[in-house]
């Protein structure tokens, strides 16, 4: 289990990794999307490219930080519910959910999306808009963005198997209630 745990920190270092770096992608479309806006309603010109490197920057974010998202466990849960249960059993619940769902998933559409992106690479892609840019980049996007949240999602399994074995502690802790007092602490 020790070596499954030093690939599990292997993998959330090099989600963790991408993750802060694509950060930056955020700041870099605001600044393009502001830039836009004042070439088109300052000077009544416009560029389909750069409307296109938004998109590019913005699908660059949605995809990359998938895996991220599970690192920081920042992804979507039914608190109503799961708040009712115990450690334990959030943990089985992530743990069947990851083999049952996500995983297969995953691999599903990196399977799919692998053809396309290749056709789009052959064939040279281009938008259709005028001015607009290349395609096969933003097909990339797909499965390896899908990768790394199957790579984090094996991190997740491994981590939960060892908590369960009782090796380390929780990896996904409940998190405070922004309503609730902090360490028990009267309000």
């Amino acid at each position: 289990m020790n070596i499954l745990l030093a690939l599990s920190r292997l993998i959330d270092g090099l989600n963790a990794a991408i993750g802060r770096t694509v950060y930056w992608a955020v700041l870099v479309a605001v600044i393009i999307s502001s830039g836009n806006a004042v070439v088109r309603y300052g000077f009544n010109t416009s560029s389909n490219a750069w409307l296109e490197v938004q998109w590019y920057l913005f699908s660059a974010i949605f995809m990359l930080c998938a895996g991220y998202t599970l690192l920081r466990n920042e992804h979507i849960r039914i608190d109503v519910i799961v708040s009712r249960f115990s450690e334990r059993t959030l943990t089985w619940i992530d743990i069947i959910g990851t083999a049952l769902f996500l995983l297969p998933i995953s691999f599903i559409i990196m399977y799919l999306s692998w053809p396309v992106l290749v056709d789009s690479f052959i064939r040279h892609e281009m938008s259709s808009d005028a001015g607009g840019l290349i395609r096969w980049p933003v097909k990339l996007l797909i499965p390896v963005g899908f990768l790394l949240l199957v790579l984090q999602g094996v991190s997740e399994l491994i981590k939960r198997i060892a908590f369960l074995q009782g090796l380390i502690p929780n990896p996904a802790p409940r998190k405070q209630d922004a309503h609730s007092p902090v360490d028990g602490a009267a309000e």
